[in-house]
């Protein structure tokens, strides 16, 4: 074959990949699964085990495929670190932090026991994919999370594991290949972690400093600037990446990383530009990345690990994973529920694959570090493990939710004050998703300190409603000491989103008619606290189980849509309710009313649930969608 033969074929096989990059992504969108799923099927198709088209040699015996890998991996990183924003690890809450550490260290050296044990490894190929497998990434999280709306904190606390993790994974997996291409002992291991760490960040805060003063302080033509900016941006990552892969190999990554998070910090001008251009080039790169592995990934490779593999398999996902969430997790505000949900969802993806493709290419390398084998392995280990995920926890990720009942109706409460507090702290013992707005920074940090999702910003700027989900809020409440500011709020949540249920607090007692003219479902802080008063002095055991709803006891009305409940009588029903739970009112038409025995229910008939938290969520499940 001559050279332009090559040159050409080449040239269509790249155009095919890119092609089935993009294909995937939109395959991705419209099904809602994780294109990483897309992208391995691709690329076996038309790897060696499909049609054979891509293998290495179809990139010539002396390329560059290393290389090219190599600069993917540094856009990759430098994505992630990119949105791993101050706002964000703000909002996520406290066991974040032992996730990414204590979590991450148990990964870590779990995962690479069990290789060591199963797959008869050498520690350090061992420690290697142990390393890889730490990563979860925001390229298989952030897919799953917009097809199941958890509540924000699980949101929060998944996408911030797999952003942290994906960056400290890929340094730390670099680190200990270097050491074992230089036959390093365990006493060299911090010297090299230092010296390629350490140049990793000083060559980052280089980059992007000059980066950001170019694009503060230098003219860059005004007329082009938002294209610039985006260039300028993309070629700091590229260039942080090379200069400090030059000066100590297998550093460049620490330097995307974080030339990539102080710039995401930063304030750039043009930033919605540049972020938009960004993805776009980390989209093509990751499809090239994820697509290209067929050339080095067949199926012995996979059954060559027989039950050993499984082994890993499943001690990484059942046995791992949920020792590393709940420990992590203990004494936090997650329930069980949502424990075991990010138990059980953690796929990998982009960084331990592409990672593990730059380290098999340079294990096939005439000289490698290790035996060559080793590269079958760590390939085999790391894509067995995320092919499991991604199908498994990624294809099933809104069943394991809908199944453990952690996709809440989301409540937007504006004002962080003493009310909304109470009233969060209620709603969240029931499981809801809470949102809460709040202006004032001293009270915001105290609210985020205490583990309540809380957004920065004036609740009357619609823009702020937005982005704190109002989009997809039920229940917007008004909660602040201003009736003006209430008021608003009620308005331009009823005007500018489908919500259906708006409350507003009314402080003063003449503004509560008001209120309620215009539409608005008010509370009147002063009749609420004189009912509460009554309560205490005319009924005080109901005025105490009233108290702890939310905790030991529940009341709540639900719509009845289960068509087996339709034509059946209350004496029917409350035989297949639980124990510790019964039906109180039943409202039709309006009219709410004690239910005699002999009283048949309607679709569409409100009935209300009296008895014991647990139980009254157990019912809800058989008798139809909460009000």
């Amino acid at each position: 074959m001559t050279g332009a033969e090559a040159s050409g074929n080449l040239l269509i096989l790249v155009a095919a990949i890119v092609g089935l990059g993009v294909v995937s992504q939109l395959l991705s969108a419209r099904f809602r699964v994780p294109s990483v799923l897309f992208l391995i099927v691709s690329g076996i198709l038309i790897g060696p085990e499909g049609l054979g088209v891509l293998s290495v040699d179809s990139f010539g015996e002396q390329s560059g495929l290393p290389t090219i890998v190599g600069l993917s991996v540094a856009i990759i990183v430098f994505e992630g670190a990119y949105h791993l924003r101050i706002e964000k690890l703000r909002e996520a809450p406290r066991a974040v932090i032992r996730l990414t550490t204590i979590g991450a260290a148990i990964a870590l050296v779990g995962t690479a026991a069990t290789v060591r044990f199963f797959l008869g490894a050498s520690w350090e190929m061992a420690l290697m994919i142990g390393a890889l497998l730490v990563a979860t990434g925001p390229t298989v999280i952030t897919p799953i999370l917009k097809v199941v709306p958890v509540r924000d904190r699980v949101a929060a606390t998944l996408e911030t594991e797999g952003i942290v993790n994906d960056v400290t994974a890929a340094i730390l997996a670099v680190v200990l290949f270097e050491a074992m291409a230089v036959r390093a002992t365990p006493n060299d291991y911090l010297q090299l972690f230092a010296e390629r760490l350490g140049t990793g960040l000083l060559v980052g805060v280089v980059v992007a400093v000059v980066v950001w003063g170019i694009l503060q302080y230098v003219d860059i033509s005004p007329d082009d600037a938002p294209r610039n900016a985006r260039l300028l941006t993309l070629a700091g990552a590229i260039v942080a990446f090379g200069t400090a892969d030059y000066i100590f190999p297998e550093a460049g990554v620490a330097a995307a990383a974080t030339a990539g998070l102080i710039l995401g910090n930063a304030g750039l001008p043009y930033e919605d530009e540049i972020e938009a251009f960004k993805g776009d080039v980390t989209l093509l790169v990751l499809s090239f990345v994820f697509i290209t592995l067929a050339a080095l990934l067949d199926f012995d490779q996979l059954f060559a690990l027989g039950l050993g593999g499984v082994a890993v398999v499943v001690i990484v996902m059942l046995v791992l994973r949920p020792l590393l969430v709940f420990l992590s997790t203990r004494g936090g505000r997650f329930t069980l529920r949502e424990t075991l949900f990010m138990s059980f969802v953690g796929p990998r993806g982009i960084i331990p694959a592409s990672v593990a493709t730059l380290f098999a290419i340079r294990l096939q390398a005439p000289d490698p570090p290790t035996n060559p084998a080793g590269a079958d392995l760590l390939v085999g280990t790391v894509f067995l493990v995320i092919l499991v995920t991604v199908v498994l926890e990624g294809g099933f990720a809104r069943q394991i939710a809908e199944k453990l009942d952690v996709i809440p109706m989301r409540v937007l409460i504006i004002g962080g004050g003493r009310v909304g507090r109470s009233l969060s702290e209620r709603l969240e013992a029931r499981g809801e998703n809470v949102v809460l707005i709040e202006e004032d920074r001293a009270v915001l940090e105290q609210l985020r300190n205490d583990g309540f999702t809380a957004r920065e910003g004036d609740g009357t700027d619609v823009e702020v409603l937005r982005t704190a989900g109002a989009e997809n809020a039920r229940i917007v409440v008004a909660a602040t000491g201003d009736d003006d500011v209430n008021l608003l709020v009620a308005q331009l949540a009823q005007s500018n989103f489908d919500v259906q249920t708006v409350i507003a607090r009314a402080n003063n007692p003449s503004n509560a008619a008001a209120f309620e003219d215009l539409g608005v479902e008010t509370i009147s802080a002063a009749e609420s606290t004189a009912w509460a008063i009554d309560n205490v002095i005319e009924r005080p055991a109901l005025s105490n189980w009233m108290s702890e709803l939310g905790r030991s006891g529940d009341v709540q009305e639900i719509e009845v849509t289960d068509e087996d409940l339709v034509g059946k009588q209350i004496s029917d029903v409350d035989g297949e309710l639980p124990n510790g739970v019964l039906i109180a009112l039943v409202s039709r038409d309006g009219i709410s009313e004690v239910p005699s025995p002999d009283v048949e229910l309607q679709r569409g008939d409100h009935i209300t649930l009296i008895g014991r938290t647990e139980s009254v969520r157990k019912a809800i499940q058989r008798c139809g969608t909460p009000v």
